[in-house]
Protein backbone atom coordinates (compact mmCIF):
# COMPACT_ATOMS: atom_id res chain seq x y z
CA UNK A 1 0.00 0.00 0.00
CA UNK A 2 3.00 2.37 0.50
CA UNK A 3 4.44 1.88 -2.69
CA UNK A 4 1.06 2.95 -3.75
CA UNK A 5 0.69 5.84 -2.08
CA UNK A 6 3.94 7.14 -2.87
CA UNK A 7 3.60 6.13 -6.60
CA UNK A 8 0.92 8.65 -6.12
CA UNK A 9 1.98 11.34 -4.38
CA UNK A 10 5.20 11.73 -7.23
CA UNK A 11 2.21 11.69 -9.53
CA UNK A 12 0.67 14.77 -7.95
CA UNK A 13 3.63 16.76 -7.31
CA UNK A 14 5.35 15.77 -10.93
CA UNK A 15 2.17 16.38 -12.97
CA UNK A 16 1.60 20.12 -12.53
CA UNK A 17 -0.52 21.02 -16.05
CA UNK A 18 -2.92 17.63 -16.17
CA UNK A 19 -4.45 19.53 -19.18
CA UNK A 20 -1.32 18.31 -21.13
CA UNK A 21 -2.54 14.89 -20.67
CA UNK A 22 -5.67 15.47 -22.61
CA UNK A 23 -6.09 13.24 -25.88
CA UNK A 24 -3.05 11.02 -25.08
CA UNK A 25 -3.86 7.53 -24.49
CA UNK A 26 -1.71 4.80 -22.74
CA UNK A 27 0.40 3.04 -25.15
CA UNK A 28 -0.16 -0.45 -25.13
CA UNK A 29 2.25 -3.42 -24.03
CA UNK A 30 2.80 -5.04 -27.29
CA UNK A 31 4.08 -1.45 -28.77
CA UNK A 32 0.89 -1.28 -31.28
CA UNK A 33 -0.25 2.47 -31.18
CA UNK A 34 -3.07 3.08 -29.27
CA UNK A 35 -6.78 2.69 -29.96
CA UNK A 36 -8.54 5.75 -28.95
CA UNK A 37 -12.03 3.98 -29.49
CA UNK A 38 -13.66 3.49 -25.87
CA UNK A 39 -10.56 4.07 -24.10
CA UNK A 40 -9.75 7.14 -21.69
CA UNK A 41 -7.28 9.30 -22.31
CA UNK A 42 -4.64 9.71 -19.44
CA UNK A 43 -6.19 12.94 -18.59
CA UNK A 44 -9.10 11.03 -17.45
CA UNK A 45 -6.78 8.54 -15.69
CA UNK A 46 -5.17 10.69 -13.80
CA UNK A 47 -8.15 12.08 -12.43
CA UNK A 48 -9.63 8.74 -11.43
CA UNK A 49 -6.40 7.82 -9.78
CA UNK A 50 -5.97 11.14 -7.81
CA UNK A 51 -9.69 10.57 -7.03
CA UNK A 52 -9.23 6.87 -5.76
CA UNK A 53 -6.44 7.66 -3.22
CA UNK A 54 -8.71 9.31 -0.46
CA UNK A 55 -10.82 6.91 -0.92
CA UNK A 56 -7.78 4.30 -0.14
CA UNK A 57 -6.73 6.21 2.42
CA UNK A 58 -9.91 6.23 3.84
CA UNK A 59 -10.35 2.58 3.52
CA UNK A 60 -6.79 1.33 5.60
CA UNK A 61 -7.95 4.37 8.23
CA UNK A 62 -11.39 2.44 8.86
CA UNK A 63 -9.63 -1.00 8.31
CA UNK A 64 -7.11 -0.23 11.49
CA UNK A 65 -9.70 1.80 12.96
CA UNK A 66 -11.89 -1.20 13.53
CA UNK A 67 -10.51 -3.69 16.58
CA UNK A 68 -13.48 -6.36 17.24
CA UNK A 69 -14.42 -7.07 21.17
CA UNK A 70 -13.33 -9.94 21.99
CA UNK A 71 -17.62 -10.71 23.18
CA UNK A 72 -17.90 -10.34 19.07
CA UNK A 73 -15.46 -12.79 17.89
CA UNK A 74 -16.91 -15.26 21.25
CA UNK A 75 -19.99 -14.65 19.63
CA UNK A 76 -19.12 -15.52 16.10
CA UNK A 77 -17.25 -19.08 17.22
CA UNK A 78 -19.73 -19.88 19.50
CA UNK A 79 -22.30 -19.28 16.33
CA UNK A 80 -20.24 -21.71 13.91
CA UNK A 81 -20.79 -18.74 11.44
CA UNK A 82 -18.48 -19.16 8.92
CA UNK A 83 -15.89 -21.90 8.95
CA UNK A 84 -13.77 -20.76 6.27
CA UNK A 85 -12.92 -17.00 7.25
CA UNK A 86 -9.32 -17.21 6.70
CA UNK A 87 -9.44 -18.38 3.21
CA UNK A 88 -11.91 -15.86 2.06
CA UNK A 89 -9.63 -13.55 3.94
CA UNK A 90 -6.90 -14.57 1.99
CA UNK A 91 -8.97 -14.10 -0.96
CA UNK A 92 -10.03 -10.70 -0.40
CA UNK A 93 -6.72 -9.50 0.60
CA UNK A 94 -5.33 -11.04 -2.28
CA UNK A 95 -7.28 -9.67 -4.60
CA UNK A 96 -6.75 -5.96 -2.93
CA UNK A 97 -3.30 -6.76 -3.41
CA UNK A 98 -3.85 -6.98 -7.37
CA UNK A 99 -5.51 -3.53 -7.31
CA UNK A 100 -3.15 -1.99 -5.63
CA UNK A 101 -0.51 -3.17 -7.83
CA UNK A 102 -2.46 -2.33 -10.70
CA UNK A 103 -3.38 1.63 -9.71
CA UNK A 104 0.50 1.48 -9.09
CA UNK A 105 1.62 0.96 -11.98
CA UNK A 106 -1.30 2.87 -14.05
CA UNK A 107 -0.14 5.73 -11.81
CA UNK A 108 3.66 5.12 -12.24
CA UNK A 109 2.99 5.17 -16.48
CA UNK A 110 1.14 8.21 -16.11
CA UNK A 111 3.91 9.81 -14.68
CA UNK A 112 5.99 8.36 -17.01
CA UNK A 113 4.36 9.56 -19.78
CA UNK A 114 3.89 12.74 -18.78
CA UNK A 115 7.63 13.30 -18.39
CA UNK A 116 7.95 12.34 -21.82
CA UNK A 117 5.62 15.02 -23.00
CA UNK A 118 7.02 17.60 -20.61
CA UNK A 119 10.28 16.49 -22.75
CA UNK A 120 9.24 16.81 -26.44
CA UNK A 121 7.44 19.78 -25.05
CA UNK A 122 11.49 21.12 -24.07
CA UNK A 123 12.58 20.07 -27.38
CA UNK A 124 10.25 21.70 -29.63
CA UNK A 125 10.92 25.00 -27.82
CA UNK A 126 14.73 24.49 -27.87
CA UNK A 127 14.61 23.51 -31.75
CA UNK A 128 12.29 26.83 -32.50
CA UNK A 129 14.55 29.08 -30.67
CA UNK A 130 17.14 28.15 -32.34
Amino acid sequence: MEQYFSATQKMEQEVMFPSLLRGVFPQQQDGAAPDANGHTDLYERYQILKSIKPVVAKGAASVSDQNPTSTDADTSLDEGVDNNLEERLSHHVNGLQQVLTDLTKNTKALTRRYSQILEEINLGDDQSSS
